[in-house]
């Protein structure tokens, strides 16, 4: 072999694992829309890749998260969206937030979302039904909403002597709004109460009760799903979730602080009490 040929081989060869490299496919991308800052967001995110290694995904190894943090403006819900869309992700997840998902409905028919709602996914509009959604999203229900009736007794246990309720929502987000606000008024009509929380996180900062879903499992559905649609298959044959793991959750020391005595019965029921 001429010695000219055989640099040029050996050129070759040296080459080959550059190319190889150059011929590996990108890590697919994942953006994750998120109702608050980076630093609130913890146990949901944690929750999320949790769900996603259980599919076989790591960020950083084989999968990249783009997130995305509202910073509590809900208004910037359809920009972040269009963000990611322009960005070419091969999945947008949500979170437990009926806004950013209809947000991104409304913005793609093509890019798979995964999203969690706090009402019925049918009559927002983002599933055709529960069993088969038909589209491009699927995800989670949250039953925020559903669950107001429930927590407004749960409280009338805790303080029967109640003669009204107070009720927080966030006018923002009509198709919840008009469902609980339906819920609480039924159920105020039996026996009027003071309002509640649904998620424990308002407990552990100093609330007095909450029922609901547990939210970080909820989560992690969400990152299962991301998951499994990375691996190919369609969000329109994956059923919607429905949320089964529910909690009660009592803070003793904010109904000390409040007066209250709790009842040994509610104490009974609760998940966790925290002293």
């Amino acid at each position: 072999m001429k010695r000219r040929a055989f640099i040029t081989l050996l050129g070759g060869a040296a080459a080959w694992p550059l190319a190889a490299r150059a011929q590996q496919p990108a890590m697919p991308v994942i953006g994750f829309i998120y109702v608050g800052s980076a630093a609130t967001s913890g146990s949901h995110v944690a929750a999320f890749r949790e769900g996603l290694n259980e599919s076989g995904y790591i960020e950083g190894h084989n999968v990249t998260i783009a997130y995305r943090w509202a910073e509590g403006r809900q208004d910037r819900y359809p920009e972040l969206v269009a963000d990611l869309i322009r960005q070419k992700v091969s999945v947008i997840a949500t979170g437990a937030n009926t806004l950013a998902s209809r947000a991104a409905k409304a913005a793609t028919s093509t890019i798979p979302i995964v999203f969690g709602v706090a009402d019925d996914p049918v009559k927002l509009g983002l599933v055709a039904s529960l069993a088969s959604p038909g589209g491009n999203a699927t995800g989670i229900n949250f039953f925020f909403a559903e669950l107001a009736a429930k927590r407004l007794g749960l409280l009338r246990e805790m303080v029967p002597s109640a003669t009204r309720v107070g009720v927080l929502i966030n006018p923002v987000n009509a198709t919840t709004t008009e469902s609980t606000v339906k819920d609480v008024q039924a159920a105020a009509g039996a026996h009027a109460v003071p309002a509640t929380y649904s998620q424990r996180d308002y407990i552990e900062a100093g609330g007095l009760m909450s029922y609901g879903v547990n939210v970080a499992d909820a989560y992690r559905h969400i990152g299962v799903y991301a998951g499994r649609i990375l691996k190919g298959e369609k969000p329109a044959d994956l059923p919607v979730v429905q949320s089964s793991k529910f909690e009660l959750v009592i803070n003793v020391q904010t109904a000390r602080t409040l007066g209250l005595d709790v009842p040994p019965p509610l104490l009974a029921l609760a998940d966790e009490v925290i002293e």
